[in-house]
């Protein structure tokens, strides 16, 4: 355990093998769950630095700032990281579906045996 790490006040994230950290972004407004995504150290910097979400593309392998093609940015009130510091937790007014397919949420649909639902 790195007692520092874990009880200090110093941001020193755990970032995994590739350099990322997962990054969870819920509504200010609701507490809904809009989305998951994962943040390197750039993105990281810039999301506290511009108050608007970036995250690491896994398939574009590039930055990407949330809605920079959409408008649908999310505009950061806070960010929190978890006691060990590889998860970060994003509270955002979002612009806009947070989803690429154009939900509200990414998680639009839930798990009923071995078949999905949609959430309305």
């Amino acid at each position: 355990m790195d007692e520092m790490r874990e009880k200090g006040l110093a941001l020193d994230p755990k970032w995994n093998a590739e350099g990322l950290i997962t990054a969870v972004v819920t509504d200010a407004a609701s507490g809904a769950v809009l989305m998951l995504a994962h943040m390197d150290a750039e993105a990281l910097a810039r999301t506290v630095e511009t108050g608007e979400a970036h995250f690491w593309s896994r398939s574009r392998k590039r930055l990407w700032r949330k809605g920079e093609e959409s408008g649908n940015v999310l505009r950061v009130r806070e960010v929190r990281i978890d006691c060990d510091q590889d998860a970060v937790w994003v509270i955002a007014d979002p612009a806009g579906p947070a989803c690429h397919t154009g939900a509200a949420s990414c998680f639009y649909r839930r798990i009923e045996g071995d078949r999905l639902a949609r959430i309305e």
